[in-house]
């Protein structure tokens, strides 16, 4: 596979996880404050159950929209800044 279809199909798979309602409103979220853990999410969005959530972090993590790091016993997620600037910096503008 070369570069271009790879940039292709990473870019599918992140228009494909904003497409759902839920995910948009996390990278809205984590766009206005980053690292959150689920628990901050779960809160902001207020409908959504934690193992729902959970399944959408990973969605988000892994089309690369989203950095974690784990402190203690809790992850952290974050935008992945340069992904979202490659492929859907409109996402970026407050």
């Amino acid at each position: 596979m070369d570069h271009t279809s790879i940039g292709i199909e990473q870019a599918v798979k992140i228009h494909k996880a904003l497409g759902e309602q839920t995910r948009y409103k996390i990278i809205q979220i984590l766009s206005a404050e980053s690292n959150l853990c689920p628990a901050d999410l779960e809160n902001r969005l207020v409908t959504v159950a934690l193992s729902t959530l959970s399944h959408h972090l990973k969605q988000l993590s892994d089309c690369g929209l989203l950095t974690s790091q784990k402190k203690g016993t809790y992850i952290y997620y974050s935008l992945n800044t340069d992904t979202v600037q490659k492929f859907a910096p409109y996402l970026l503008n407050k």
